[in-house]
């Protein structure tokens, strides 16, 4: 593991960079926290297709202020560099075809496996206050932060995912078949307008958090979009964002402390 020094970034927190050896490489990984003396529960964010890039930082620095530790990996690092990538200007092109690739050179049960390593740095870490660590993740992400609950179930005590798509499918790799080794209590938002997460895919993830008896609280967001949460999308919606921090934050106030 290497690192750089910390600074205080533009939206008032402490970040710096470092590099961990994770299963398939060296990964960078952005650690966010409050400024200023202390010890704050941990959290792994998983990022969405587009990558690190400055909304991203800005998202994960919006849960660092709420007082955690916040790791956000580069997990496309399989692919090697890019960007950073502006979703208006992508999705106003190809976007299949710019993130595709990129996509392709990860998974959940990869990005799941590469956490080993994320858990060992916050371990490694003397401002880490217990050992439960919170996940949340973001389209491609939320299935990755369900999937690292699965993984590591002693360590995930709270699991988030905001407009995550695919969550119910026939692929090995699908997050619901893993929800019986799920210890972690459960966020699930989606969108009612969203193809990667249709009503009858958002059923058979009901039908599984039920069946597998995970604690949980899944919604449908009511005329919203895949996306909503990110500031950087042409769909963002400020007060549902609001309103699914809100829902984050409560959840790891009482799984976290």
């Amino acid at each position: 593991m290497s690192n750089s020094n910390a600074s205080v970034n533009a939206h008032g927190v402490s970040q710096e960079q470092i590099t961990v050896q994770a299963k398939d490489g060296s990964c960078k990984v952005w650690v966010l926290k409050p400024e200023g003396e202390g010890s704050w529960p941990g959290v792994i964010f998983y990022m969405d297709a587009f990558g690190i890039r400055p909304g991203m930082l800005e998202m994960a620095s919006h849960v660092a202020k709420h007082g955690y530790i916040v790791l956000l990996p580069d997990l496309f690092y399989r692919f090697g560099a890019y960007g950073p990538l502006d979703p208006k200007v992508v999705l106003a092109g190809d976007f299949r075809a710019t993130v595709g690739p990129m996509m392709a050179s990860t998974d959940n049960h990869k990005a799941a496996e590469d956490t080993a390593a994320l858990l060992a740095y916050l371990d490694s870490r003397g401002d880490v206050k217990g050992s439960k660590v919170g996940t949340v993740g973001f389209c491609m992400g939320g299935g990755m932060a369900l999937t690292a609950a699965a993984f590591y179930p002693d360590r995930v005590a709270a699991a988030g995912s905001f407009h995550g798509g695919n969550l119910a499918t026939d692929l090995p790799t699908s997050p619901h078949l893993q929800l019986p080794k799920v210890k972690a209590e459960v966020l699930v938002a989606g969108a009612d307008e969203d193809h990667s997460y249709p009503p009858e895919m958002a059923a058979r993830f009901e039908a599984a958090l039920v069946e597998a008896g995970v604690k949980h609280k899944s919604e449908i967001y009511t005329g919203k979009k895949h996306g909503w949460m990110k500031p950087d999308m042409p769909v963002f919606d400020a007060p549902a964002a609001e309103r699914g921090w809100n829902e984050l934050f409560a959840l790891y106030a009482r799984t976290l402390g």
